[in-house]
């Protein structure tokens, strides 16, 4: 890796673990007006749908740290080929390269 890599994976690593922290946060939040009397004036199924937004969050980003920690970060799931930085930037928990996204 040169140097110019290995500050992009170092910055991209932090930006996921901010995320990491900010997606827990909100489950948190999210959890606990889930259990207040009447969900805090807020629509139980939109509350739902937000908190599964939250746990996704997380999952993904816990699952892009550990394909870093593995040496796999930012090789596309479906074809084995590098994910381009530009969309790794946009998207730094991206597992797929987006010909294989869009395919599906």
């Amino acid at each position: 890796m040169t140097d110019t890599l290995d500050d992009r994976t170092e910055t991209l690593r932090d930006v996921l673990e901010r995320q990491f922290v900010e997606h827990t946060d909100q489950l948190t939040e999210l959890t606990l007006l889930s259990r207040q009397r009447g969900h805090g004036g807020h629509d139980p199924d939109t509350l739902r749908r937000l908190i599964e937004a939250a746990q996704q969050g997380v999952a993904d980003t816990a699952q892009a740290l550990k394909r870093m920690s593995e040496g796999t970060y930012g090789v596309c799931e479906g074809c084995g080929r590098d994910i381009p930085t530009a969309r790794l930037e946009i998207r730094p928990s991206a597992r797929f390269c987006v010909p294989c996204q869009q395919r599906g």
